[in-house]
C-alpha cells in the first residue's frame, strides 16, 4: 500500500484526502496515518492541512523499494525489482536469480555495495546514498555472439535519460557514458552460456550521480553529475528513465539483432567520433581516426594509409590521443 500511495501522492501533485485514501485501499484512517509517517521518516516532505488532505511537497533523493517500484511502470524491465540498502555486487546478486529462474527483466538495485566490478575484474568504488547501482537480468532468445550489442543498447539508453535530463552526455566507445570529457557511468555485461544457448544476460550498470568528491586515483578521468552540472539529482528518477529508453531500444535491437536501426543514435553521442584513437590491441597497439560504429558495434578506424578496420571490443581498448577520450 505504501507503494501505491506514494504514486498517487505523486502523480496527483495536489492536496487527495484521508478518506480517498481509505475508500481507495479500503483501510482505516490510522493505517493510512501510519504510511503517511512512514513516507515521512524516509524523508518525503509530506504536508497534511485539516480538510484537504495530504500534498507531496518534497520528493526528495530517496532510493527505496517503494520509491523505485511507485516510478517503474514498464512492461518487463523493472517490473520486478529487489533492493538493497547494501549487498557485495549487484552483478553477483542477479546472477543468482538468473540461476534461481528469476523473470526476464529482473532489476536488482542497491544503494551501496561492497564488492562491486568493472570491467577486467577491476573494483568499483560504490559509496552509499551518492549514486546508481544496478543490473538488469535478462533471457534473449539468440544465439550468444548477438549479446554483446546489448552493452551498446545500455550505454545509449543511459546516455538518452541523462540527456532528457537536460545534460549532454556522450559515449566513448564502446560503453563508458562521459560528461566533459569525463566517465560517469560504466556497464558490465556477463552471461551464462549453454552450448549454443544463452541461459541469461546480466548487465550491470554503475553511475555517478551525487557523488560530490572524486576518489584522488581516478578524478583526472572520472567525475558526477552532481560535479558537472552543480546540481543534486534524484536517483530514482534517472534510473526509472534509463530502464524505460533500455526497454525501448532492447526491443529494437531484438527486431533484427543488430544495431543498424540505432546507429545513428549512437554514433550522435560518440565522443571518439572522427577524433585521433590510439588502439590498445594485444596484437599490435595503431592510431587512427574514429569514424563511429558499424551495425554490430565494432568501431570503424581508419588508418594512416587510409584502410577501414572494424575494432571489435573483446579485450580491445581505444584511448584518446592526448587524454581518456
Amino acid at each position: 500500500m505504501k507503494t501505491e500511495i506514494l504514486k498517487l501522492l505523486r502523480e496527483r501533485g495536489d492536496y487527495i484526502s484521508g478518506q480517498e485514501l481509505c475508500n481507495k485501499f479500503g483501510v482505516s484512517r490510522t493505517a493510512v496515518w501510519k504510511v503517511i509517517n512512514q513516507l515521512k521518516e524516509e524523508g518525503y516532505g509530506i504536508e497534511a492541512v485539516q480538510n484537504k488532505g495530504y500534498r507531496l511537497k518534497v520528493n526528495p533523493d530517496v532510493l527505496s523499494a517503494s520509491e523505485l517500484k511507485s516510478r517503474i511502470q514498464n512492461k518487463w524491465a523493472g517490473k520486478n525489482i529487489y533492493y538493497y540498502e547494501e549487498t557485495g555486487s549487484t552483478n553477483t546478486d542477479a546472477k543468482r536469480f538468473g540461476e534461481e529462474g528469476a523473470a526476464h527483466g529482473t532489476v536488482v538495485v542497491a544503494d551501496k555495495q561492497n564488492a562491486g566490478k568493472g570491467r577486467r575484474g577491476r573494483a568499483w568504488q560504490s559509496p552509499g546514498g551518492k549514486d546508481i547501482y544496478f543490473t538488469i537480468l535478462l533471457r534473449p532468445e539468440f544465439v550468444p555472439d548477438k549479446a554483446s550489442g546489448l552493452t551498446l543498447v545500455m550505454a545509449l539508453s543511459v546516455a538518452q535519460a541523462i540527456e532528457s535530463c537536460g545534460l549532454e552526455a556522450g559515449i566513448k566507445w564502446p560503453n563508458d557514458v562521459v560528461l566533459n570529457g569525463k566517465k560517469i557511468c560504466g556497464i558490465l555485461t556477463e552471461m551464462n552460456v549453454e552450448t549454443d544457448y544463452i541461459q541469461y544476460v546480466v548487465i550491470g550498470v554503475g553511475i555517478n550521480v551525487n557523488l560530490d568528491v572524486m576518489p584522488e586515483e581516478i578524478k583526472e578521468t572520472a567525475t558526477s553529475i552532481l560535479l558537472e552540472s552543480g546540481k543534486k539529482m534524484a536517483r530514482a528518477k534517472l534510473l526509472q528513465g534509463v530502464l524505460e529508453r533500455f526497454e525501448e531500444n532492447y526491443e529494437r535491437y531484438e527486431k533484427d539483432l543488430s544495431l543498424a536501426n540505432m546507429m545513428e543514435e549512437y554514433n550522435g553521442y560518440l565522443v571518439n567520433r572522427n577524433r585521433q584513437v590510439r588502439v590498445l590491441d594485444p596484437k599490435g597497439e595503431y592510431e587512427g581516426t574514429a569514424r563511429g560504429i558499424n551495425e554490430y558495434g565494432e568501431l570503424l578506424v581508419e588508418t594512416g594509409d587510409g584502410q577501414t578496420v572494424a575494432v571489435y571490443a573483446g579485450e580491445v581498448s581505444v584511448r584518446g590521443i592526448y587524454g581518456y577520450v
